[in-house]
């Protein structure tokens, strides 16, 4: 896995401190992005929370998820959530260090007593001595919320800062941008009461090495609740690795309902799934890979926003309209940008392989942030975008009609185009079929044919003046 080291500042560690007023939870940040560009420690929020022991909990869960590593439990260096701020809410992001599962704790403005939020994105330290204080966190006494530096660190910001130096996986950025991919597929199938919430999560399996089980499980609908099911059933949910929700053990105890969005099932093909537990004023969602082994990292549902040209230039049009909302109306960004609807999704796609917008299932709708990481990281990174730029740089594509030849190494592919999908007949394809993008030889074709349709088009202009 291909690592990356980024240094992150703070103006000191975040802490849980007692005070005349209650108790003081003060969550220091590292530079992010805000509508006033780029800074060293922006500040997000400063209030009350109306569910204080739930919101620690639901931080604490995404942490977790942060350290953990459910198909190899070998401890890691801790990475630091992702906050942003959205004007009516915060919302706190990790993802597990294999790659598998992304939590997203969301605060709404019921969950902050009704305050505002700054606007921006930045990293947020949760530390050892932290996590462990939220632990023993006991009643709901008053407490308040900081989101970035105090007064006091404000003024001493010019001193001594306390630095990070964080292993950062590649396929960390690319996991926050096929999980937006993916997600935004999703309906709700299920949706369950408090208790039975309790009693289905409580019933699953718990794995005493640390280790999520390995295999493709399915749960149906039925009646009040959820059963286990052999088959993919139509209606049915994949839960492959049930061990992995094992952090939303965290907040049932404020859980008012669980809801469980996923694909229609398809072939008995294995697919992602959404958990959300929802809580007062709040909601914390774990979206699972359809597999323990498979990070969403590889599943390459970015790759043919990545490749064109088209979804370059509209996302950089579209980019420009973005102001930091908590959800994104794609119907108005096509009549202020001109772009059709179909254009801008494609456009929304792109960003996210920069962390510039994520997805959120209860809404149904896109969201703005800005990962505070190299935006051309995983573009540049992705293996099978490289390797297709590779084949085309070489001449390797030939088209003829429908159908193109690619030549990679000792071997010549045929690449042909059925529905609008392009299909090959490389070992890739044969045990995929598609379902996690497409392979290096089809993403070659797609550029090779769009540069050809791109410079037919200028011919036919300019034979036209």
């Amino acid at each position: 896995m291909t690592r990356s080291t980024q240094a992150l500042a703070y103006a000191r560690p975040s802490a849980l401190e007692s005070g005349a007023d209650g108790r003081l939870l003060g969550l220091e940040t590292s530079g992010g992005l805000t509508p006033a560009g780029a800074e060293a420690h922006p500040t997000f929020f400063s209030g009350f929370l109306t569910s204080p022991q739930t919101a620690a909990r639901g931080l604490l869960a995404v942490a977790d998820v942060a350290a953990a590593r459910y198909l190899d439990p070998t401890p890691r260096p801790l990475l630091d959530p992702v906050v942003t701020g959205n004007g009516d809410r915060l919302r706190f992001e990790s993802f597990s260090g294999c790659c598998g599962v992304y939590a997203r704790l969301d605060v709404l403005r019921d969950g902050l007593d009704g305050a505002e939020t700054g606007h921006g994105t930045t990293n947020v330290d949760v530390n050892n001595p932290l996590r462990e204080a939220l632990s023993r966190m006991t009643g709901d006494s008053p407490l308040h919320l900081r989101v970035g530096p105090g007064e006091l660190a404000v003024t001493t910001l010019g001193g001594s800062v306390v630095e990070k130096k964080v292993p950062l996986p590649e396929r960390w950025l690319r996991g926050f941008a096929e999980a937006q991919v993916a997600t935004a597929g999703f309906d709700l199938r299920a949706e369950l009461s408090a208790a039975e919430a309790v009693r289905f999560l409580r019933s699953l399996p718990r794995s005493s090495s640390g280790r999520a089980s390995r295999g493709v499980g399915w749960v149906i609908p039925s009646g009040k609740t959820l059963r286990p099911t052999t088959r993919p059933v139509p209606g049915a949910v994949c839960l492959p690795g049930p061990e992995r929700l094992a952090a939303l053990q965290r907040v049932l105890r404020g859980a008012t309902a669980l809801r469980v969005y996923g694909p229609a099932v398809t072939d008995g093909v294995a697919a992602s799934a959404a958990w959300e537990v929802v809580l007062p004023g709040m909601r914390l969602t774990l979206t699972l890979s359809p597999d323990t082994a498979r990070g969403f990292s590889g599943e390459g549902g970015v790759l043919e926003a990545l490749a064109t040209d088209e979804a370059a230039q509209d996302a950089e049009l579209v980019s420009v309209l973005l102001a930091w909302e908590p959800q994104i109306d794609t119907a108005v960004l096509a009549a202020r940008s001109g772009l059709s609807v179909q254009r801008v999704r494609a456009a929304l796609v792109r960003l996210g392989t920069a962390g510039r917008v994520g997805y959120d299932v209860a809404d149904a709708a896109y969201f703005h942030r800005e990962l505070p990481y190299d935006a051309g990281r995983a573009e540049r990174h992705n293996p099978r975008l490289v390797d297709a730029r590779g084949l085309v740089a070489a001449g390797a594509v030939t088209l003829d009609g429908e159908s193109a030849s690619v030549v990679s190494g000792p071997q010549v592919y045929r690449v042909r185009e059925t529905g609008g999908e392009l299909r090959c007949t490389c070992v890739w394809w044969s045990e995929h079929q598609g379902r996690r993008g497409p392979c290096k030889h089809a993403l070659a074709v797609r550029v090779v044919r769009r540069g050809a349709g791109a410079e037919q088009s200028a011919a036919t202009v300019g034979g036209t003046r």
